[in-house]
């Protein structure tokens, strides 16, 4: 048994993922929120910090830093200078900073997490889409429709890697040709890479958009977080990595009086996650894989629905559009299933399923997605 097997009950908890449908027997798959508890070594770290017992403004320390450092380097062959991190209390807040750092119009792919569509918004910024194309269920990017969608006054990329919601790990290939359409276009790229720890894939790896070059790197701002891969999303602890100083004082002079310090125990948890998880996060990743494997063969059973394979994230993309539902977030959820909608994705009729849940859970959603199919 693992030990992700082992169910937390997070009802009557202070859960968003599982209050959304409190007293009603819908099972909340639809946030990126995990239901497993975060990793020992980060709960020892939280406990630690906690018999401190004084919790007054702090900041980064030279063994956290030093704990980022190591793992982007072991983990991405990635070597970064510290003075480089800016640290954040969420990567949605640097996807804001970002837009607002950046002047000129902002240029991002449909599918796409919602605040992407929405921080360039909050910005006074016009936002410019362009589809993402999927040929024989494999999603990938349609060159031409990039540069059509690009105008002169576009000014930054917003480029999600891996990618929610269609989970792919973009390769080399791929990102080296959007690094040449940023070249080309004079774009500074936008990164969000909180997903690279969940790469389901053995013959897959992440490779961090600013490691491809100098280039690349000098117009890049990376977004990374634990919170993703360690389930620790709530300590709101992230942060950016921008190489080129000038860009770096732009993104840290925009956060001047408008962003917090981050967390102190987001701080703790992150040294941890980073430092002393490998063979936790290594389970984790068999785990996933299987539910993956299992939810994959499950909605492709169907035959008004289906999903591409998942090479990254704990996120299935599925594509109900066959089912002809004028609201197929409410007809699942009358059937007890809580999704996301794809209509806050910029793609109605396809919806989103987080299978980062016990087994058992999945088990259950599986069993009630084929009935919501069948009875559409």
């Amino acid at each position: 048994m693992s030990l992700f097997d082992a169910p937390t009950d997070r009802r009557d908890s202070d859960s968003i993922k599982w209050s959304k449908y409190a007293g009603r027997d819908i099972l909340p798959l639809w946030v990126a929120d995990m239901d497993f508890a975060a990793p020992p070594p980060v709960l020892d770290a939280l406990q630690q910090r906690i018999e401190h017992g004084v919790f007054g403004y702090g900041g980064p320390w030279p063994s956290l830093t030093e704990s980022v450092l190591t793992h982007l380097e072991s983990e991405y062959s990635w070597s970064i200078e510290a003075d480089w991190i800016v640290w954040l209390p969420g990567l949605v807040t640097g996807l804001n900073v970002a837009c607002r750092a950046v002047d000129g119009d902002v240029l991002t792919a449909t599918p796409i997490y919602p605040p992407f569509l929405s921080a360039p918004r909050f910005s006074s910024r016009r936002l410019n889409r362009v589809e993402l194309a999927c040929t024989n269920d494999h999603w990938h990017w349609d060159k031409n429709a990039l540069q059509q969608a690009s105008t002169a006054a576009t000014r930054l990329f917003l480029l999600c890697h891996p990618h929610n919601p269609v989970g792919r790990c973009w390769n080399r290939e791929e990102l080296l040709d959007l690094a040449t359409f940023a070249e080309a276009n004079d774009l500074i790229v936008c990164s969000d890479e909180i997903h690279c720890g969940l790469i389901l894939d053995a013959d897959k790896r992440h490779i961090p958009f600013a490691s491809l070059s100098p280039e690349a790197a000098k117009r890049s701002i990376t977004l990374m977080a634990p919170s993703k891969t360690y389930n620790i999303p709530g300590l709101g602890c992230a942060f950016a990595v921008i190489p080129d100083a000038t860009l770096r004082r732009r993104f840290q002079h925009t956060m001047d009086g408008i962003v917090p310090h981050v967390n102190v125990l987001g701080l703790a948890a992150c040294e941890a996650a980073y430092r002393d998880c490998g063979d936790w996060h290594r389970e984790l990743i068999a785990y996933l894989a299987g539910n993956r494997d299992r939810l994959t063969a499950a909605v492709n059973r169907e035959k008004r629905a289906k999903m591409s394979r998942v090479e990254a994230t704990y996120l299935a993309w599925i594509d109900v559009r066959e089912l002809d539902l004028s609201n197929p977030a409410a007809h699942f959820e009358a059937h007890g299933l809580g999704l996301s909608d794809g209509t806050d994705f910029g793609a109605p009729g396809w919806l989103r399923l987080n299978f980062g849940c016990t087994r058992a859970t999945l088990d259950a959603a599986i069993e009630r997605f084929a009935t919501a199919c069948q009875s559409a």
